[in-house]
């Protein structure tokens, strides 16, 4: 609504002058389509171009909607169809080359059309459309309906065609399918049906899939239950169920890149992976074709992908992105690959002209090339596509003839303005970004990305060359601006520098100097007027910090080249106060900015908000920053940023903007009064407009639309004309002088380089350099030792340690390289300690999770037991404490087992003693008690193999548990799987009880140990014994919480000490020892009972064995100095030792004793332990074989839920899929009852039309009765006569070069036959036609008669054509409807057998039984495998049931005895019975047959004459003589034929020339006779009885007449009321016989 909008608003705005497109520039980004033989066209932008091949004439077709989306062409009516890209777009049909719009469809696409495509008959356009409705549409352009459409959500389709040669078959490619949809037609009714292609895998072999929803090759087991699909296994039961496929089961396929027709309706395929297919139109049954190599591998180029392909004759043409066009020969299932043409790049599409004369070419880059099929093929270029879009664009001086445009890969064209011709190229190779044209000579300024600025020399238009570069500075340039006279070339650079260059060719483009402005430079603008000296600069800044724009005006006078040194810095910035240079701010950011010619308002379009504003500059001038307020504001019609320029005369205000629409404004009044739109918002509007010195041509650029507009006054007259005008000459003539001396110098100059201010920097240099002389020497002075020590000290570097050694670039004296490595290092390190941290933080999260899911969350942690002498582990069972849920769900497990047991209780007692209830309630009651005191022991004694465990041993309640041959429910299961794990925790609870008590044991153990190891290791000591004392401990897993606490003799790393800590430490050493010496003191009593008494006041017995006795002093005499004193004191000592000795001994013995007795008992207690953990070893393994048993049911009724989960999914989605069927199965029923009535009816009208045929047949002779009868025979054989149309006669060489032949007709080639065969119709009812003697009133009668008749055959015909299709159509919905009615069976059949495979698997259960180990010995065990037809029973059962067998079965063997000889009488007689009736049955049918034998009398004749054959020998003669006789008769009636023929001729002659002689004579006669007549008419003597005689006859003949027609119309009655009677009793269609 809002372009419509702006549509009327520019319609209205613009009466007085208005803008028409001149011509269009721009190359085909989608692929170029033929219109006819002779044009092509492809979108570009907003317009459709078409070229003419034969003249290179290009006409344009602009969508007034936006950009142009997809295009389609339709060669035979020569039409146009292409979208617009907007919201919910249209489609518009265009006729060539008329232009004019034929009709406009719309349908109920929200976002864009994608594909568009023509059959090559009819009237149809397919259309599809991608997000959000992937919608397939099939139109009647001509009535603009859509027929039918189809939606297939997900769908990208990347190309779409119809069938050359049948518009019923539609395929669509993308790149993982291809999709062939048939279209059916029913009268005026149309269907989509569309129908996959199963692609073959990657490496080209086909997989083999099995059916999703019917699966027939799945194996059976007759012991878990039925084998169900994937699908019901993953729990799917909805359409998504039909399609699922497990990741094992999907295979990479082909990917399609491109696909065409062949006349036999098949498809050619081409894939990503180099393979190429063939599609068969009627199946879809796919063959991967045969590359047959011939000849040399072809170097680089061993591998084609097709990227696109076209049909020829014998194979296709296809082409890859290597730049070959390659002709691929197909014979059967192999082709041949050849090299066809070569092109500059990568070929991106090829189509074949409507008479395959050429072939067109499209590159990626846009370029068409055109290959003529002839006796001498040629190749030529239709349209040389640029290197890339336009960058930039300009009028060359005086913008009358010529302008060019700058593409970023650094290419500048030159075209002509009138026709868009393309006069010249030249390229600069260089990465480039804008482009300005000089006013005051033919040159020409382009920049680039890296800093400069390359001048042109556009004199030849034809050959333009560089003549001068200009480097600037390193970042790149971003505006290029000439002021209105020519004088100066400003460069903006994305720095914030303005670089000032002189703009004419004899100063040799010299550099003026620089001024520094604000980064991000918006926009300059000059002011150059003819009557100043002085040019005004502005330029525009953004301040992004603030939100403001930044205004910088300054003044370049014109002697600046004479005086820019003074101007002008060392470094070559002008100074600010030469220049004037003022500074503005702007209170809201503009996109645009424009200084008027007066110098005293700025134009500014906002940023923002959409409006345009102007601002007065202050008159006075100031310093710092002065702040502008808005002065007027215009509210603008264009959204998105805006660019502002003047016109060159400073009276027009031009503003573009993104939304692609250009408007031109009265600089005063800031009212528009022109506008058009030549882009669109969708191409992100226009970047840059560029206008003509006399404002008769205006270029506008788009920013991404690669397309150059040219746009000329429709309507230019006035005060708009004369002012531009004016201004123009006045200007010319002004630069005409100034260009022609500018012009010969640059003819005459060289191309060279000039760098930025190259005489004054070095002048700038060499002073800096005589001022700092000194300085200089010392710094080098400086680096010279510098460069010295750091020498040595890489020298003394590479001789020490690896680990100590410094790396190569840490030694750089580069300050800012070391800095920036520092950082390098330091960021590295950060990103290794993060990444360390994080691992770090990861491993102990997950530390964590363990913890607390294997021991925190456990309430009985995991633990182990060891013997003290055996190598025997036992270990507890880990176990979690139960959640609330679960508690809740075992009580009422619990509560509902008991209720049922008391239920079940009751019942019993109610049956049993239904009879005598008073007398045996109180004994009844007595045992319920007994029963339930005794029921754990009653549970108890029930046999194992009935539980399927051992879960007794362990004292486990299992009254509650249901038999297992009883668990047929879903409830009943889940109940019995939630007791079964309650079993199980109570069996880990008793096991883990034991498992405490004894772990107390352990404990209670040790510490005995340990309190004997202690007198143990004082008797080691005492007795000096080197034995090792056996200490039993606790290992870790015995104890796993040590596992989880560190100890610090596990660390093995040093620990890291701080300085403070270490010196802390020492400290607190330091002062503990002096307080222990200051605590000890002087201690003179230990002292001496040290010196005296060996630190003890008494002797213990322990001591004994350290106790010495001292020796005498004198024994270290000889013995003869002894003294007799000293002699009994030696005898005192020997006596003393020899006593203390057998103390030792019998205190040693005493030990000994003791330690033994020690060592014994702990051998002994350790050993009971050990025995006791073997048993409660034992216990574990029975235990854990209880839990394996009770976790072996679980698993089984686990698998049976799951599997009854399964085969309720598989239930479930047949249902569904049956419920779809039913309602499929609806729908057809319903098309079927659609299409028989819409058939019954078409019947109808065609009967009707064929009976109106022959009515109009019969009624001829009739409706010309009048007339002789000869007359009405001539005239029926020119009723009868139709005219042939002559074929248009094609040539030999085109049918041999078009590969698909006559295609099928359309309805406008009906149309035109029909009006071909009209136009005979008039040569036939040409009054030369009408035979002679016939009136002309009667001719004109006969000819409107005999084209009703022709008009009402041609309708016959298309009714017949019409019922024919209808019946196909019904016909294939009948055949879909038993298709599905065979599926609707199917699934039906399905379900039975699942409910039989449910019931089976319900009734089948799986139990567990204990048996005893070598109980049951089979000598066949594969015999046990299959019990597929067993059942479980109990024994007693079968030995009664035995027992009861062989009573019965004696009693029947007697009865069976007597009756035996009863039967067999009656059986004998019976047989003999039946045997006497069938052989009656017999007799009466051979006498039936005998009676009914024809017998003739050659039969007879045959059995009754003996020489039978000799008699038909006989006979064979008679008749060859008779044939003889026969044959001479017949030879003589012939002679006498032919003579009277003769004779007769003979006669007829003579009767011809006497005929021809009474003619004569009667014409005498006559003539003689009328005579006479018209004498007695005269006369008037007319007798009355000849009157008489005349009124008779004429009477009579009238009879006789109105008899005949009577008769006639009696006899039509009759059949028409035939032929009502037969409408009427008719019950079913048929067709009448025409």
């Amino acid at each position: 609504m809002a372009q419509d909008r702006e549509r009327d608003e520019a319609q209205n705005v613009a009466l007085g002058a208005s803008l028409s497109v001149r011509w269009v520039q721009g190359f085909p980004r989608q692929n170029v389509h033929f219109v006819n033989d002779s044009t092509i066209c492809y979108p570009c932008g907003n317009f459709v171009i078409f070229i003419n091949i034969e003249t290179k004439k290009k006409t344009v077709l602009q969508c007034m909607n936006g950009i142009v989306g997809v295009v389609a062409t339709n060669v035979p009516y020569e039409v146009v169809a292409f979208s617009d890209r907007r919201l919910r777009p249209l489609i518009y049909i265009y006729n060539f080359p008329g232009l004019t719009r034929r009709t406009k469809l719309k349908g109920n696409v929200l976002l864009d059309y994608t594909l568009l495509s023509f059959s090559y008959c009819g009237t149809y356009l397919a259309s599809y459309s991608s997000l959000p409705e992937f919608e397939l549409a099939l139109w009647n352009w001509e009535s603009g309906v859509i027929l039918c459409k189809k939606s297939q959500p997900g769908i990208d389709v990347s190309q779409m065609t119809f069938n050359p040669m049948n518009w019923h078959q539609l395929c669509l490619s993308s790149p993982s399918a291809v999709t062939v949809w048939t279209i059916e037609r029913s009268n005026q009714e149309h269907y989509l049906k569309a129908k996959s292609v199963k692609l073959p895998m990657e490496d080209g072999s086909f997989c083999n899939e099995t059916d999703v929803v019917f699966p027939q090759s799945l194996p059976k087991d007759p012991i878990y239950g039925p084998v169900l699909p994937v699908s019901a296994i993953a729990g799917l039961v909805g359409e998504e169920a039909e399609t699922f496929r497990p990741k094992d089961d999907l295979y990479a396929l082909l990917h399609p890149t491109m696909h065409c027709w062949t006349p036999t309706s098949d498809l050619y395929v081409g894939c990503e992976e180099g393979h190429l297919l063939m599609i068969s139109g009627e199946n879809l049954k796919v063959t991967v074709l045969n590359k047959i190599e011939d000849g040399p591998p072809r170097v680089g180029r061993n591998f084609v992908s097709p990227v696109t392909m076209a049909y020829q004759k014998g194979g296709v043409l296809a082409s890859g992105i290597d730049g070959f066009v390659y002709s691929f020969l197909i014979k059967d299932t192999n082709y041949k690959v050849e090299d066809f043409l070569e092109v500059e790049g990568p070929v991106e599409h090829l189509m074949f002209s409507p008479s395959y004369r050429m072939l067109l070419i499209q590159t990626d880059k846009g370029s068409i090339y055109i290959y003529t099929f002839d006796k001498e093929p040629t190749f030529e270029k239709l349209l040389a596509a640029c290197d890339g879009k336009f960058q930039a664009t300009d009028f060359i001086t005086p913008g009358n003839e010529y302008c060019m445009t700058l593409t970023q890969s650094g290419e500048v064209c030159v075209w002509g303005i009138e026709d868009g011709a393309c006069v010249s190229k030249i390229y600069l190779n260089i990465p480039a970004t804008v482009l300005a044209c000089s006013p005051s000579s033919l040159s020409a300024a382009v920049g680039t990305e890296d800093g400069f600025v390359h001048f042109l020399d556009i004199q030849d238009v034809e050959s333009p060359h560089s003549v001068h570069t200009a480097y600037l500075s390193e970042s790149p340039v971003q505006h290029l601006l000439y002021d209105q006279r020519g004088m100066y070339l400003l460069v903006g650079t994305s720095e914030g520098h303005v670089f000032v260059i002189n703009a004419k060719p004899s100063s040799l483009f010299q550099i003026l100097g620089f001024i520094e402005v604000g980064k991000g430079i918006l926009q300059i603008s000059t002011v150059s007027p003819l009557e100043t000296d002085v040019v005004e600069v502005m330029v525009l800044s953004p301040l992004p910090e603030t939100g403001r724009s930044r205004l910088e005006i300054f003044t370049l006078p014109k002697i600046l080249p004479q005086v820019s040194a003074s101007f002008a810095d060392e470094r070559g910035r002008l100074r600010d106060a030469f220049i004037h240079k003022f500074v503005y701010e702007i209170e809201h950011a503009l996109s645009s900015a424009v200084l008027n010619f007066q110098s005293n308002r700025i134009y500014g379009f906002c940023n923002q908000v959409p409006y345009i504003c102007s601002y007065l500059l202050p008159e006075k001038e100031h310093s710092g920053i002065c702040i502008l307020k808005s002065y007027q504001k215009v509210q603008s019609k264009q959204y998105g940023p805006g660019m502002l320029s003047l016109s060159p005369h400073g009276l027009w205000l031009i503003t573009i903007a993104k939304c692609g629409i250009l408007c031109i404004r009265d600089i005063h009044t800031l009212e528009t009064f022109v506008r058009c739109r030549s882009h669109s918002h969708q191409g992100h509007g226009i970047q840059s407009v560029r206008i003509s010195m006399d404002g008769q041509s205006i270029l506008v650029n788009g920013k991404d639309d690669s397309t150059l507009v040219n746009l000329r006054w429709r309507q230019f007259g006035g005060n708009l004309a004369n002012e531009i005008l004016e201004y123009s000459q006045q200007l010319s003539t002004y630069l005409k002088n100034t260009m022609d001396e500018e012009n010969d110098y640059l003819s005459i100059a060289k191309k060279d380089s000039l760098d930025l201010g190259s005489e004054p920097e070095h002048a700038a240099i060499k002073n800096e350099v005589k001022l700092f002389s000194n300085k200089r020497k010392e710094i080098k002075r400086g680096i010279k030792a510098l460069a010295k020590t750091i020498l040595d000290m890489m020298e003394e570097n590479e001789a020490v340690d690896n680990i100590a050694k410094l790396e190569q670039q840490e030694f750089g004296l580069d300050l800012e390289e070391l800095e920036r490595l520092h950082d390098e290092s330091e960021e590295e390190v950060a990103k290794i300690r993060k990444d360390a941290e994080m691992q770090n933080l990861a491993k102990r999260y997950l530390a964590e999770l363990i913890k607390e899911e294997c021991w925190n969350s456990m309430a009985v942690k995991g633990r182990a037991l060891k013997c003290f002498h055996i190598p025997c582990v036992v270990e507890n069972f880990p176990m979690k404490e139960r959640t609330d849920e679960e508690l809740k769900e075992l009580k009422r497990v619990v509560q509902q087992k008991k209720i049922e047991a008391e239920c079940l209780k009751l019942q019993k007692e109610i049956v049993e003693v239904q009879s005598a209830i008073t007398l045996v309630k109180k004994h009844h009651e007595e045992e319920d008690e007994e029963e339930e005191e005794d029921g754990t022991a009653k549970d108890t004694n029930l046999p194992n193999y009935l539980l399927g465990s051992l879960s007794t041993d362990f004292r486990v309640h299992t009254s509650l548990l249901s038999s297992q041959l009883e668990l047929h429910s879903r409830e009943e299961k889940i109940n019995q799987i939630i007791l079964l794990k309650d079993i199980i925790y109570k069996v880990k609870t008793a096991f883990n009880s034991e498992f405490d008590a004894a772990y107390k044991q352990k404990e209670i153990e040790i510490a005995r140990v340990k309190e004997k190891n202690v007198r143990i290791q004082e008797i080691v000591l005492d007795l000096e014994l080197e034995e090792s004392v056996w200490q039993p401990e606790f290992e870790d897993c015995e104890k796993p919480e040590r596992t989880l606490i560190v100890e610090s003799t596990e660390i093995t790393a040093q620990r890291h000490v701080n300085p403070w800590q270490k010196a802390k430490t020492e400290l607190l050493v330091t002062r503990e020892m002096e307080r222990l010496l200051l605590s000890r003191g002087p201690n003179t009593r230990r002292r001496a009972l040290m010196d005296m008494m060996g630190g003890v006041l008494e002797v213990k017995k322990e001591d004994i064995l350290r106790m010495v006795i001292p020796q005498p002093a004198f024994m270290s005499k000889p013995d003869a100095l002894w003294s007799e004193e000293e002699r009994k004191q030696f005898k005192a000592y020997e006596k003393k030792v020899k006593e203390l000795n057998e103390e030792r001994d019998k205190y040693r013995k005493s030990l000994e004793t003791e330690m033994k007795k020690l060592q014994n008992s702990i051998q002994e207690s350790t050993q009971n332990f050990d025995e006791h953990l073997k048993r409660l070893f034992e216990r574990r393994v029975r235990a854990e074989m209880v839990v394996s048993q009770e976790e072996l049911k679980i698993n089984n009724l686990v698998f049976s839920l799951l599997l009854d989960e399964e085969i309720s999914s598989r239930e479930a989605f047949l249902n569904n899929y049956l419920a779809r069927k039913q309602e499929e199965k609806s729908q057809t029923t319903e098309a079927i009852r659609k299409s028989r009535e819409d058939l019954d009816m078409y019947k109808e009208h065609y009967d009707n039309l064929l009976a109106e045929d022959k009515v109009l047949d019969r009624s001829f002779k009739k409706e010309f009765s009048e007339i002789p009868s000869h007359q009405v025979d001539i005239l029926y054989k020119l009723f009868k006569r139709r005219p042939r149309i002559h074929k248009q006669k094609v040539h030999s060489d085109t049918t041999s070069l078009v590969p698909f032949g006559e295609r099928p007709g359309s309805g406008k080639l009906n149309k035109d036959a029909f009006a071909q065969l009209m136009k005979a119709m008039d040569d036939l009812d040409s009054i030369n036609n009408m035979p002679e003697g016939l009136d002309p009133s009667v001719w004109e009668h006969f000819c409107m008669t005999r084209r009703a008749k022709v008009e009402n055959e041609q309708k016959v015909k298309q009714k017949a054509a019409g019922l024919i299709e209808m019946v196909a159509f019904l016909q294939r919905r009948t055949e879909d409807d038993e298709k599905v009615q065979h599926e609707i069976e199917k699934v039906f059949h399905e379900l039975i057998l699942l409910q039989e495979d449910k019931v089976k698997f319900q009734l089948n259960l799986t139990i567990q039984i204990l048996l005893k180990q070598g109980q049951v010995e089979l000598e066949n065990f594969q015999l046990l495998l299959d019990y597929s037809d067993a059942i479980l029973i109990n024994k007693n059962i079968i030995e009664d049931l035995n027992s009861a067998i062989r009573t019965q079965g004696q009693k029947k063997v007697a009865s069976m005895m007597e009756s035996k000889e009863i039967h067999k009488g009656i059986f004998q007689i019976e047989w003999e019975h039946k045997k006497m009736e069938m052989e009656m049955e017999d007799l009466n049918q051979k006498a039936w047959d005998i009676q009914m034998l024809f017998f003739s009398r050659d039969r007879q004749k045959y059995l009754n004459e003996p020489n039978y054959e000799t008699l038909i020998a006989i006979q064979i003669g008679i008749m060859e003589q008779t044939i003889a006789v026969l044959d001479k008769t017949h030879k003589k009636n012939v002679e006498n034929c032919k003579k009277l023929l003769k004779k007769l001729r003979r006669c007829s002659n003579q009767k011809d020339v006497a005929n021809y002689t009474l003619s004569c004579n009667l014409r005498e006669e006559l003539v003689a006779v009328s005579e006479r007549k018209d004498i007695c008419n005269a006369v008037g003597s007319t007798l009355t009885c000849e009157k008489i005689a005349k009124e008779r006859y004429e009477n009579m003949m009238q009879h006789q007449k109105l008899t005949k027609i009577s008769k006639e119309q009696a006899e039509q009655i009759s059949i028409l009321q035939a032929e009502v009677e037969r409408l009427r009793m008719k019950t079913f269609p048929a067709l009448v016989q025409m």
